[in-house]
């Protein structure tokens, strides 16, 4: 059995071809997948798809930092009573910082928008601490910032999985001092992911958790085409080659080490 630890099946579900690509991912060998919000707009249906598929899909309440706009505190303010549904959201996310989307040709703009994720993040991040969930981190372009705002909010860093790992082994060794988690997408399966080759290879076999992030990052040989749960296994493939060791072996680290840290 796989897990895909990451994806985002609001589009699927506006489409209406959500229970073909769950069937389908379950042909694949993925029986369970995390659902993960954004902002106030998907929480709620996804609050509803945990309850209808208790056994295939748990899901996050989180504002994304491209997400965070001038009404950020009253999103915020909506997430507590999510911690009061059943069943609740396995962790608060996905949060953090994107500096690579900052308006390139207003500076004043992008300071804004940078102050605001800033706020938005630390006030995320004390909810997450209050009441004792995991993190889902996005750190664009901002790495060093994104862990200099969880040393600072006292976060426990073992709740602490940094999704889409695209950076390389140097801020994977950052991570694994502090006793952090690193997930990773199709990103490794590219030619030019080298780096996060060596960042998964750093990080060990041992606590390797697996991600589409779909439907972005759809891993080769499918890059090119619409990404979906299915294809966590063939990331899974792709690390068992790299790790030199066999697919069933892959599948139950990954699924050991994503129940672990969600609380599946």
């Amino acid at each position: 059995m796989l897990v895909d630890s990451h994806c985002h099946l609001m589009k699927f579900l506006h489409r209406g071809d959500l229970s073909e690509i769950m069937d389908e991912a379950r042909e694949m060998g993925v029986e369970r997948m995390i659902t993960i919000g954004t902002d106030i707009e998907d929480w709620e249906p996804y609050l509803e798809l945990a309850r209808a598929h208790p056994d295939c899909i748990a899901y996050t309440v989180g504002l994304h930092p491209t997400s965070v706009g001038e009404d950020w505190k009253t999103q915020l303010g909506s997430i507590p009573r999510f911690f009061q549904e059943m069943p609740n959201p396995c962790a608060l996310g996905e949060i953090g910082l994107d500096h690579f989307h900052l308006p390139k040709k207003d500076p004043n703009l992008a300071e804004v928008i940078r102050d605001r994720q800033l706020n938005a993040f630390q006030q995320q991040l004390q909810m997450a601490k209050e009441a004792e969930m995991p993190v889902v981190i996005h750190s664009r372009n901002a790495f060093k910032e994104c862990v200099d705002c969880i040393d600072n909010a006292g976060l426990p860093w073992e709740k602490v999985i940094f999704h889409c790992f695209a950076d390389g082994a140097d801020e994977m060794r950052i991570l694994q001092e502090r006793g952090g988690h690193a997930s990773f997408t199709g990103i490794i399966t590219y030619k030019n992911g080298q780096n996060v080759r060596e960042a998964a290879l750093e990080q060990g076999l041992e606590r390797l958790i697996l991600e589409t992030d779909s439907p972005y990052l759809t891993p080769e040989p499918l890059r090119g085409h619409e990404n979906h749960p299915g294809y966590t296994r063939h990331t899974a493939e792709a690390c068992a080659e790299l790790f030199g060791v066999n697919l069933e072996t892959i599948a139950n680290i990954t699924t050991r080490n994503a129940v672990d840290f969600f609380s599946l």
